[in-house]
């Protein structure tokens, strides 16, 4: 049995910039693969691609196969059929909450018209009770009494909960994370994690976590690819990536991260760029 996704010499371009070159990686059913790499290495332009939501300058060669009903291509698509496929069969999880909310625009009404864009047939009412049954699933407390609430009413750990609440009130079968835990605080980026951990056993979830961080990619991805300048450079499983990395960037991202016996007397490694 193949991949449930398979993305297969995956090319991005604007203009004359190439942003993704020849990226191949695949998610298996349940599996929960790791995306790493510094700013502008491709991460999350790889991720746009996968949901059809490139900006209208950007051309995107390869093919990007779906399996989780009949084998298709995202990448030919009509705009209808990936508008089925999005949010009903693959949820995102995009990086700033803030700005992925709409601030005038209460919680519980954002995640109900995810379940409604799917779901016509259901009633206001089933379709507010879907709600706050996936905003309870992230442990938003007293989902029902704050489902008329804003986004600003909400701390900054809890409004990335209630965008995975949006990402997951369908159930998709894969969960594409987008740098979720970027902007938060050391201890709400751990329940976070603990939260996406719980999910992906719970639901048996595929992932694909996007991060800049190898530490927060070793806790919650099985295997883990490294991206630079548009390419993978090296994939593999979690521990023998992190523990015998072979690519020189790879080893460059882990000497970058600072630890309790670092001389703090010296600079961080530097990751070297492409000439």
């Amino acid at each position: 049995m193949g991949a449930l996704l398979d993305i297969c010499d995956l090319r991005v371009r604007f203009g004359t910039a190439e942003a993704v070159r020849g990226v191949s990686l695949s998610v298996d059913e349940g599996e929960a693969l790791g995306l790493v790499g510094e700013s502008g290495s491709g991460k999350s332009v790889t991720a746009l691609a996968t949901m059809g939501l490139l900006a209208a300058s950007a051309r995107a060669e390869g093919r990007i196969l779906w399996r989780g009903g009949k084998e298709v291509d995202l990448l030919r698509l009509s705009a209808e059929g990936m508008r089925r496929v999005r949010g009903r069969e693959i949820g995102m999880i995009f990086q700033e909450p803030m700005t992925a909310l709409n601030p005038v625009m209460t919680i519980g009404r954002q995640v109900a018209e995810c379940a409604l864009a799917h779901n016509p047939s259901l009633t206001g009412r089933e379709a507010k009770n879907k709600a706050i049954t996936a905003l309870e699933s992230v442990a938003i407390l007293q989902a029902a009494s704050r489902y008329g609430d804003y986004p600003h009413q909400f701390s900054g750990g809890q409004r990335q909960r209630i965008l995975i609440a949006m990402a997951l009130v369908n159930r998709p079968r894969l969960l594409i994370a987008d740098e979720p835990t970027t902007a938060l605080d050391v201890t709400v980026q751990a329940q976070i994690l603990a939260l996406l951990a719980g999910l992906q056993r719970e639901y048996g979830l595929a992932m694909l976590f996007i991060s800049h961080d190898l530490a927060v990619v070793g806790k919650v991805a099985s295997r883990v690819a490294v991206m630079r300048a548009g390419e993978v450079v090296e994939m593999g499983p979690r521990e023998s990536l992190l523990a015998q990395p072979r690519h020189e960037y790879t080893r460059g991202l882990l000497a970058a991260v600072p630890t309790l016996r670092s001389d703090r007397n010296q600079p961080l490694a530097m990751v070297g760029r492409p000439e």
